[in-house]
């Protein structure tokens, strides 16, 4: 019932989790501890800190700090620039969460392609695929290695130390590059873009100035009360009156003859209102971003995190006029351009929205946890002193761990809150950086990995792959599990199939009598190397959108990756980690 949940997607990954532990629990399999068991599970509680610690990372302007860099650096020297950049995000990523270091370098990459004149999709495809990489070269690098350590742990088996990870996962990475650089950038699209937002978005004939003439029935009226609100699907971008302009939620108390008012609406819709004596309708044959912008408002692209609370919910509800003084003028929603009739449209991770916000509450939208900002807007200026935090707390978490002075719960938690005493991060943004689905989901499917060592189901099931697998030896078995574990985590969360398979494989383990942990060392990589699809990992569905992928460029590009990382996983896994 989870895997088909878990597929299905009918409800969210962290519900079917709970739901599923409620079962467990209701049917007397666990105790109320045994369910709720995944609360207080080292993971769980470790997982959340590190979210806060990257946060902090991010917060302080370090990582900014860092892509401003690394920006300069690829504009002097170019390709070679470009993959000391990739490098970076690579290192980054194995000691930060993945999702913050690429939200930083979307931007960045934006950038870079705009001054080497690159298609964008050729260097934003690489930056998730490299970030996975590093993520998998740590313990700390991705959820996925600190949830099968702590298994590990559980199962009576030594966890995991900080840098177990490294001889595998630098052979993954070096891999990865040689693979890119040789043949798979080739085989990403050239997907054009368009220098100006305007045009990657083709708003042509679908922003009208409206001039009121005298005589105009409107005139006098509120604008919340005029046509343009009228059982219309127009949006008011910003009203001008002579040399001044306002934001449509600050516009003039009552409408004046010669009022421009600026919309986003279709042909059809403007038509209506065209219609009406005393109002004049133009628009240019073609609008750029400087048109766009005057009057003080900022033109930019966000997507919708992946693990934003807003998903699923329609762009209708969000109301980002109120919430952050921004007016949705297009989007991207699952690989389609929607310039009109998207506001019943729910949101969903990776959603591309196309917004003209007012300039001073740009700051306040970079901070909202539910957005990414891809475009590159002006650099704010860094606070030395909080670079300085984030980075010494970084590395006392790395450096404690490494060397077994705390457990990396402890230390983890710890730094943690050393950034919100320190002033670093706020107790709010603290909170705002945990990613609540995935806590949820490792609380509620922990017990389900309990429950089935405890009832037998783990043994049961391996006594079925070992009828199958188990005369072609432990080499074998291994390489069917993680073949196995890499197609799951393009359908299902990496930390769910880690979850369901890591009982199975203690329990292969213990009847072959060969060693766990190289069964779980490959379940872990298995778990986190998702290219084949652009759901399977959450950088891989950062970039969806923002590079105009479609899903069959991750097939044609993460398919091959894939299959070849199973062959070298399947041979030296077994040779760092014997059996």
């Amino acid at each position: 019932m989870a895997v088909a949940l878990f597929v299905s997607e009918r409800v969210s990954l962290d519900v079917t989790a709970l739901i599923i532990t409620a079962m467990l629990i209701t049917t007397g399999i666990l105790s109320v501890e045994e369910g709720l068991s995944g609360f207080s599970n080292q993971a769980t509680i470790t997982i959340g800190a590190m979210f806060v610690i990257s946060a902090g990372f991010r917060q302080s302007g370090a990582l900014r700090a860092i892509g401003s860099f690394f920006t300069r650096v690829a504009g002097r020297n170019g390709g070679r620039g470009l993959m000391t950049i990739l490098l970076a995000v690579g290192v980054i990523s194995a000691f930060i969460n993945n999702t913050a270091a690429v939200a930083i370098f979307i931007p960045v990459f934006m950038a870079i392609s705009k001054k080497l004149r690159k298609s964008p999709s050729r260097l934003l495809m690489p930056l998730s695929f490299i970030s996975i990489f590093g993520g998998a070269c740590t313990l700390i690098g991705t959820s996925t290695n600190i949830l099968v350590s702590s298994i590990a742990r559980d199962s009576g088996l030594r966890s995991f130390s900080m840098f177990e990870f490294a001889p595998m996962g630098l052979v993954f990475m070096a891999l990865g590059f040689v693979y890119l650089f040789t043949w798979g950038i080739r085989r990403i699209p050239r997907y054009g873009r368009d220098e100006n937002l305007t045009g990657q978005y083709r708003m042509e004939g679908h922003l009208y100035d409206l001039e009121l003439k005298e005589g105009c029935e409107h005139i006098g009226k509120p604008l919340e009360k005029s046509i343009m609100t009228e059982d219309l699907d127009t949006e008011v971008i910003r009203v001008f009156r002579g040399d001044e302009s306002e934001p449509a939620a600050r516009a003039p108390s009552d409408l004046q003859a010669g009022d421009i008012i600026r919309v986003r609406g279709s042909a059809g819709e403007i038509g209506r209102i065209s219609d009406r004596e005393h109002i004049r309708v133009s628009s240019p044959g073609s609008w750029n971003d400087e048109e766009l912008l005057q009057g003080g408002d900022l033109l930019l692209e966000v997507s919708v995190a992946p693990d934003s609370g807003l998903v699923g919910k329609r762009l209708e509800d969000v109301d980002l006029r109120r919430r952050h003084g921004a007016v949705v003028l297009a989007m991207r929603h699952r690989g389609k351009l929607l310039r009109e009739g998207y506001s019943d449209v729910k949101l969903a991770g990776g959603d591309s929205l196309l917004l003209s916000a007012e300039r001073e509450r740009v700051p306040a939208l970079e901070e909202d946890a539910d957005f990414l900002v891809i475009s590159q807007i002006e650099p704010k200026s860094h606070d030395r002193k909080k670079i300085g935090i984030a980075v010494a707390v970084l590395a006392g978490v790395i450096a404690t761990a490494a060397l077994n002075l705390l457990p990396i719960v402890v230390s983890a938690v710890a730094g943690a809150l050393l950034l919100v005493l320190t002033g670093t991060i706020t107790t709010r943004q603290a909170y705002d950086a945990v990613q609540w689905k995935v806590i949820f989901l490792l609380a509620g499917v922990l017990p389900l990995g309990l429950a089935m060592s405890k009832t037998g189901a783990a043994e049961l099931l391996a006594g079925w792959v070992l009828a199958g697998l188990q005369p072609l030896g432990p080499h074998a078995v291994l390489s069917g599990f993680f073949l196995l574990a890499m197609v799951l985590t393009n359908i299902i969360s990496n930390q769910a199939s880690a979850v369901l398979l890591a009982p199975i494989l203690i329990d292969v383990a213990g009847t072959m009598s060969v060693n766990p942990r190289t069964f779980l060392f490959a379940l872990a990589f298995a778990s986190s190397l998702s290219f084949a699809t652009p759901v399977g990992y959450q950088t891989n569905t950062m970039i969806y959108n923002a590079g105009r992928f479609h899903v069959r460029d991750f097939l044609r590009i993460g398919l091959p990756l894939s299959v070849l990382l199973w062959i070298v996983g399947s041979l030296v896994i077994p040779l760092i980690w014997p059996l």
